[in-house]
């Protein structure tokens, strides 16, 4: 298998640094290629802008949308965005592995998103029409590989549980899990969350690792998220919400599921 791993910490010898190190070596020890993509050690630009295509004539109005589906067509993109373009076409498997920080993705991971996810690339695909709402969700350039979320975050499970204060954590997941991943394709394993990351000793770090590894030696036979595709007959096309059938009795993100996670 061919995994990317795609990187968010700023401090090597964190918790994070130490369970990157353990992944990679885990997957290399069995037989998977891996490319890291360490966003900080890397000194990765996370704002999108209009120096993110080559050559664009500097008296014109910057349209984030349009600017990126023309240099994603004219190949003339920064050449930081094509290397990431070109690893995720590459990989079998992608991980994003990153702290929860104020309840979602760290910067400089939703600016990675944000400019290698090119109009072309990662949206704006497909056939537009009253049968099809474009290549996603469930289709798209990244249909047919996996992904999944190797999360830390300093509070308890309690706090994350259904009725946690902080949300459920497949909640405050979901726009990562159905909206950067499901959409451009991907089939989206369920996260490996480690809680309480102010709390860990010896004896702890190492049963986490041996949770992870566990995890990552499955990477193949997981069962993905059940989330429901686009273009298969769910939702009504163009409004794209789901049939008067489908989930009746449910509403917010668990009605995009098939049947609940747990």
């Amino acid at each position: 298998m061919k995994v990317l791993l795609v990187y968010a910490h700023p401090e090597p010898r964190s918790l994070n640094g130490s369970l990157k190190d353990f992944a990679i070596r885990r997957l290399e020890a069995a037989g998977h290629a891996v490319q890291v993509s360490d966003l900080y050690a890397m000194n990765w630009k996370a704002a999108l802008d209009a120096n993110d295509s080559e050559g664009r004539p500097g008296n014109t109005r910057f349209d984030p949308s349009l600017d990126s589906r023309r240099a994603f067509a004219e190949g003339t993109q920064s050449a930081d965005i094509a290397r990431e373009q070109e690893k995720l076409l590459w990989a079998d498997t992608v991980l994003l592995q990153f702290p929860l920080w104020w309840f979602s993705l760290p910067a400089i991971l939703k600016g990675w998103v944000e400019r290698v996810y090119a109009y072309g690339f990662a949206y704006g695909v497909g056939e537009h029409s009253d049968a099809r709402w474009g290549d996603r969700y469930g289709e798209g350039t990244l249909a047919g590989k996996r992904a999944m979320l190797i999360v830390t975050a300093g509070g308890w499970e309690s706090h994350y549980s259904p009725r946690g204060i902080n949300g459920p954590i497949d909640d405050l997941l979901f726009p990562i899990h159905h909206g950067i991943l499901y959409y451009p394709g991907f089939d989206v394993l369920p996260p490996f969350v480690v809680y309480r990351t102010g709390r860990i000793d010896e004896a702890r770090f190492a049963a986490i690792c041996e949770q992870l590894g566990e995890r990552l030696d499955q990477l193949a036979q997981t069962v993905p998220i059940p989330f429901r595709p686009q273009n298969a007959g769910a939702y009504r096309i163009p409004e794209l919400t789901l049939q008067p059938q489908v989930a009746a009795d449910r509403v917010g993100f668990a009605a995009h599921l098939t049947h609940p996670q747990r």
